[in-house]
């Protein structure tokens, strides 16, 4: 039996990938397409710790079509998913909402009807902050009534979410949806501030800044998160629920460059840009349900994951 991680070559799977050869026994399957949202190079890079490794098995193919979702459970036996495997991205969603469409949504059913068929003992799903939306009261708790998504991204996160529920309502699939917030660490995605803000700080280039800097980001480091799903992988009493998996203490984008500054050893030259639109003002994650049924409880501090992430920046940049 083996473990099913799609999205398994990009930023969060390969992490996850990386702890579960660490701390499990079990077969894993790298589902991965590959696409060219950002350079496919900078996945292969992701997956080349693992290529040799005699317990994963790479599929290189794509969840959005039906047959081929089915042919991974009919050939690799797997007994537990987490789909970690989406188009990503706020701003680019609002000019190609129908990517999101189909891999977000119809790409989530092709894996739950797989699951459907091909029963699992856990089916854990990525979803984001971005689904409290507008009007939801921060900190965001898993059970309040939500905002309306402001992007085509939230929306398709929101529905996949909903088609989880559907399924472990109609066919008893034991899924677990959990809300990510902002996650960064090394192997961070090159389209995302963090990324953009650290290569030009040390280049020296214009760095753009829309909006004031007051939005406020529940950064969590990427080892926090991978520690909250492998625990879910096993834990009883998460199946059906929705959770938050975040560092409870967001802070202003003008406080992450301020620390980039400081571990980068050069100022920022801003740009002022109007806001975009589909920006949240504010992602904040209560982590009370997370801490009761998974005795979550983030780790690495907001200082010391930049200064990380900025040394494996220096390291990789040329890559």
């Amino acid at each position: 039996m083996s473990i099913l991680v799609t999205g398994g070559a990009g930023f969060i799977g390969s992490h996850l990938i990386d702890r579960l050869l660490k701390e499990t026994d079990e077969q894993i399957i790298c589902f991965d397409n590959f696409n060219d949202y950002y350079d496919p190079s900078r996945k292969r890079a992701n997956v080349s710790a693992f290529k040799d490794e005699s317990r994963v098995t790479l599929v290189e193919a794509d969840f959005c079509d039906s047959e081929v979702a089915l042919r991974v459970f009919d050939q690799h036996g797997v007994s537990s998913v987490v789909h970690l495997g989406a188009y990503a991205g706020v701003r680019y969603s609002v000019e190609h909402p129908e990517i999101y469409q189909k891999a977000n949504v119809c790409g989530t059913v092709n894996l739950l009807e797989a699951a459907r068929r091909h029963p699992v003992n856990r089916f854990l799903a990525a979803s984001s902050s971005t689904v409290y939306g507008a009007g939801a009261k921060a900190p965001f708790v898993e059970d309040a009534p939500l905002g309306t998504p402001l992007s085509p991204y939230g929306a398709s996160k929101r529905a996949a979410e909903l088609l989880c529920e559907t399924y472990h309502c109609l066919h008893q699939v034991p899924v677990v949806s959990f809300r990510l917030f902002s996650v960064y660490g090394p192997r961070l995605r090159p389209d995302l501030a963090m990324t953009i803000f650290t290569g030009k700080i040390l280049s020296g280039q214009t760095l753009p800044l829309y909006g004031d800097g007051t939005i406020r980001r529940d950064f969590t480091h990427v080892d926090d998160i991978c520690t909250g799903l492998i625990t879910a992988l096993t834990k009883n009493g998460l199946v059906g629920h929705a959770i938050n998996l975040g560092h409870d203490e967001p802070i202003e984008i003008r406080q992450l460059i301020e620390l980039l500054e400081k571990y980068c050893g050069k100022k920022a030259h801003i740009d002022r840009q109007p806001e975009k639109p589909g920006d949240m003002p504010l992602t904040h994650a209560d982590l009370n349900k997370a801490k009761r049924l998974l005795k979550y409880k983030p780790k690495m501090p907001i200082d010391e994951g930049i200064k990380q992430y900025v040394e494996w920046f220096r390291e990789h940049a040329g890559e």
